[in-house]
């Protein structure tokens, strides 16, 4: 078995992706962050995720990104915006942005690749269906696996790292619907960026979430204080 890190957040995207992995035959081992976010509830998630599906390995990446005190997910003085549709989300890069945080994630999870004998990373970016972060485009991806080729040892030798992104060309109806075909724990994830006891319904990413059940013909099965 291949050896793969995937990033898990405990959202919805991040699990379908470690799914996707373990369904391609992949020994995974899972990273997870707590770097400062503004709610560890996603991280609850995560281990819900990783407990469903019994995996032993689970790291837990501890940051302090609190310097980045400009984004919504990483200030609570910021505040998450709320709409009232998606229809309401509006193009360019949002406050909750967090500053090359994917870059900064898949350093690390290269890192633990390499230190782990893993051979790729499995990561939950989409660029359809999403919030508008530049670090979730296929040139991205694209330029970072040249980072991994010039600058590790593996990438020298001829073995750099791979960054796997499956549902990166996916609409979210199309992620629910893979993750209801592979079975995966739809209902322990969480998505919101608030982060209560129950989804706000209101932020973009439970709107894009609520949009992607609605169009797949499923009902999402967790929580929400408001459903539009």
């Amino acid at each position: 078995m291949k050896k793969a890190i995937v990033l898990l957040s405990g959202g919805l995207d991040s699990t379908v992706t470690l799914a996707y992995a373990l369904s391609e035959g992949r020994e995974v081992i899972p990273v997870s962050f707590r770097y400062g976010q503004r709610h560890s509830r996603e991280l609850e998630a995560a281990m819900a995720v990783i407990s469903h599906y019994c995996l032993k390995h689970h790291i837990i990446v501890e940051l302090d990104l609190s310097a980045f005190h400009k984004s919504a997910l990483t200030s609570k003085q910021v505040d998450v915006p709320k709409r009232g549709s998606v229809k309401e989300i509006k193009e360019g890069i949002p406050v909750t942005y967090v500053p090359a945080r994917n870059i900064i994630f898949l350093s690390i999870a290269a890192g633990i690749a390499e230190t782990e004998g893993a051979r790729e990373i499995f990561i939950g970016a989409n660029s359809i269906d999403y919030s508008g972060y530049p670090d979730c485009r296929p040139e991205f991806f694209e330029a970072f696996e040249e980072v991994l080729k010039k600058g590790t040892k593996a990438g020298v030798d001829g073995n750099a790292v791979k960054v796997m992104h499956p549902i990166l060309n996916m609409t979210k109806a199309e992620i629910v619907r893979l993750g209801k075909k592979l079975n995966a724990p739809l209902h322990l994830t969480s998505s919101c960026y608030e982060g209560g006891s129950k989804a706000c319904g209101r932020c973009d990413s439970c709107l894009l979430r609520l949009k992607g059940f609605e169009e797949a013909g499923f009902k999402d099965e967790i929580e929400y204080e408001v459903v539009k």
